[in-house]
């Protein structure tokens, strides 16, 4: 029996590795690591774990190969079964809107708890990380076949966002410090 309902969006993302070309384990989890780091994160137990269950399902097929003296390693490959599942996958995944969550929008929460002083020196702080994840973001060559380039505009969209908006947020509190530091004095 398929549960393809409780298939998420990490088996969307180990069956699309695998609608190029079959690979062995080391190299599907490389990859995650390695091209999709900043986009996408798979421990790799979870992955070989979840390619047992697709394994289980039919949804991919999984065969040994020996090269030398090497010990064997299992190849995976993508079956008609995965292909309608990550088709189906896709299609679920690029219409679904997920309400981002940021850890970081707690503490503006309660901002006022600080001295305004401190609070602009962390959103500062803040501002500084975001910024040099911009300047540092990876660009991935293309793969046939695959869209990388749009996950990473996305992510860089959504980075440039929330530093435009840090830029703007501390430019009124220390608008509001002057006024209040102003109001002091008189």
């Amino acid at each position: 029996m398929d549960h393809t309902s409780s298939w998420d969006d990490r088996a969307l993302l180990l069956l699309g590795v695998l609608m190029n070309q079959s690979q062995h384990g080391y190299q599907i989890n490389d990859f995650i690591e390695r091209a999709l780091c900043e986009v996408a994160t798979m421990k790799k137990p979870t992955a070989y774990a979840l390619l047992d269950r697709l394994a289980a399902a039919r949804h991919i097929s999984v065969h040994s190969e020996q090269e030398g003296n090497r010990p064997p390693r299992k190849v995976y490959s993508i079956t008609d079964s995965g292909r309608e599942v990550f088709t189906r996958l896709l299609r679920e995944n690029l219409a679904t809107f997920d309400a981002p969550t940021f850890a970081g929008d707690i503490g503006l929460m309660f901002l006022t708890y600080l001295p305004l002083p401190e609070a602009i020196a962390a959103l500062k702080e803040r501002l500084a990380r975001i910024e040099a994840l911009l300047d540092t973001t990876v660009r991935v060559p293309p793969h046939p076949n695959l869209s990388i380039d749009l996950a990473f505009d996305h992510l860089t969209a959504l980075r440039r966002a929330d530093r435009d908006w840090l830029r703007d947020t501390i430019r009124e509190l220390e608008k509001r410090q002057m006024t209040t530091g102003a109001n002091a004095q008189a």
